[in-house]
């Protein structure tokens, strides 16, 4: 009897159909082909014996597992239950009416019960995008999966759990996650936690002093842009980069979907129920290699690095001038192009990578640099340190700050300024302001436009554009850094309310590209 179960695997930030084919005839032997992976050879083993400790038994016959499509690479554990259910109905000891109706995975342990698998958002809009009743999952899987309401999504814990569910003679509907007691506990968890300031926890009024720096920081949040900051030790760049996050507005459900997506194909699931709402906040160490910013792996494995764990959020690279240049370079082309492809011999993904930079330096080795005499590197030094950060990257940065040490006298008396939750307010009017410009463009912040978008967004009347043509003659900004210009300058009338750019905006704008005016890019 040739038996097939709807199963998945994801490819990028997407599920596609693989579909499990469990044959039993006459012969010895069990075979498993179709491009698995040691992984899931391995799981041959598992599955027997998770099947002998229920009380089932392997028949004497020659088994045959075909994962097809046979020219796609498959990989990990999660096909274990669907092997397990394949191989006992084939044998003929138990009759599951509702095998076809579902997309089941999950991987099993040695006493029959069902672990945990990544991907399981990709694989519930799969399932509805084939027209199946629904997916069993996992129940810490299915937990990513609360807020697919079209789909009856069980959630297991043992292979027991799903056989009762497939056979259809009783009522299931205590195991629909949504009955669960961990869905019950968790929603009340999350109705009872405070909402926190951040990945720091680092309010605005808590930095003392660096009025302009929190202006630009303002400014690269309401527009989603590109932001360093540089300057000496303790001048407040870290605490700055940590209170951004407490201002960036909630994800929209479009932008939840996508970073969702990204965090279950990487198997960083978060201790939470449905889509992650809050933009994530990366911050590697400086020594990271380049896979680990850009994302690899070997063969088909593929994951996303820390430039695509950031969509829709920060990454924060601290000592910017002491990461390898190979890294610094890399970013370029996610910076510009809003994704990042992997390619290898046999497999090429593309992940989306629409992150915002917040990067911070020293302006040199002993980071005193432009502090009157505290300096003691040699001009060589300090060139070679900041060589690191070349034109193309330093054009792709559209707020540059250079921070100076807080006054003791300000330090002393710490006069608090704004909170977090009043600049985040602005901000959030400005993304809803961008939002609706962009609504049915396939964009969310001023920073992602393109030129076309440009030339449609940020019309400039006669006054303006007499002062780009004063800025770039002074200052001789490439075209690059006039377009980033204008993409601030949008933001700034944005935080103004302003259904047009003024030409304050667009000296407040070309006065965020400092870098650019000190010789030899600081």
């Amino acid at each position: 009897m040739l038996i097939d179960i709807n199963c998945a695997k994801c490819i990028g930030i997407d599920a596609v159909p693989v579909t499990v084919e469990v044959d039993i005839t006459p012969g010895i032997g069990i075979h498993l082909v179709g491009m698995a992976d040691i992984a899931v050879k391995e799981s041959l083993l598992r599955t027997i014996t998770a099947l002998q400790s229920l009380g089932y038994h392997i028949p004497g016959k020659k088994i045959v597992i075909n994962l097809a499509p046979a020219d796609m690479h498959k990989s990990g554990g999660g096909y274990d239950v669907p092997i397990a259910l394949g191989i006992i109905t084939a044998s003929g000891q138990v009759e599951l009416p509702g095998l076809r109706k579902y997309l089941i995975m999950g991987e099993l342990g040695l006493d029959g019960s069902v672990r945990e698998v990544s991907g399981a958002l990709p694989f519930a809009d799969l399932a509805r995008e084939r027209g199946l009743e629904g997916c069993i999952l996992p129940l810490e899987s299915a937990l990513e999966v609360t807020e697919c309401d079209e789909l009856s999504v069980f959630a297991v814990q043992s292979l027991s759990d799903v056989l009762r569910i497939l056979q259809e003679e009783e009522d299931c509907s205590d195991l629909l996650i949504w009955n669960t007691e961990r869905y019950r506990s968790l929603v009340a968890g999350e109705a009872d936690s405070p909402s926190g300031t951040g990945a720091g926890g680092v309010d605005f009024s808590e930095i003392i002093g660096q009025e302009g720096a929190k202006r630009g920081a303002e400014i690269a949040c309401a527009g989603g842009h590109n932001l360093i900051m540089v300057g000496p030790p303790g001048s407040g760049k870290s605490s700055l980069a940590k209170a951004m996050a407490g201002i960036l507005p909630p994800m929209t459900t479009d932008e939840a979907i996508v970073t969702s997506k990204i965090y279950s194909v990487a198997g960083r699931k978060r201790n939470g129920l449905g889509l992650i709402r809050q933009r994530p906040f990366r911050s590697p160490h400086y020594s990271a290699s380049l896979p680990a910013i850009i994302g690899g792996g070997a063969g088909a494995d593929i994951r996303p690095g820390e430039v695509t764990l950031a969509q829709n959020g920060i990454l924060f690279l601290d000592e910017y001038g002491q990461m390898p240049r190979s890294v610094l370079e890399a970013l370029r082309g996610p910076m510009e192009d809003r994704c990042v492809t992997i390619s290898r011999l046999r497999s090429k993904l593309e992940f989306p990578a629409s992150f915002m930079l917040v990067a911070a330096s020293n302006p040199c080795p002993c980071g005193y640099f432009g502090e009157g005499n505290r300096c003691s590197c040699t001009p060589g030094q300090r060139a070679g340190y900041l060589s690191r950060l070349s034109g193309p990257v330093m054009d792709r940065i559209d707020i540059q700050i250079w921070l100076h040490p807080v006054p003791t006298g300000k330090l002393v008396r710490r006069v608090k300024g704004e909170s977090s939750a009043k600049v985040a307010e602005r901000v959030r009017l400005a993304r809803q302001m961008q939002k609706e410009r962009f609504a049915g463009d396939g964009i969310f912040t001023n920073a992602e436009m393109d030129n076309r978008r440009i030339e449609k967004y940020c019309i400039l009347d006669e006054d303006c554009r007499k002062v780009m043509e004063a800025l770039i003659g002074r200052m001789g900004f490439s075209a690059r850094a006039y377009s980033r210009i204008l993409k601030v300058a949008r933001t700034i009338a944005d935080l103004a309310a302003c259904d047009s750019i003024r030409p304050e905006h667009l000296q407040e704008a070309a006065a965020y590209r400092v870098l650019d005016r000190v010789q030899g890019g600081f």
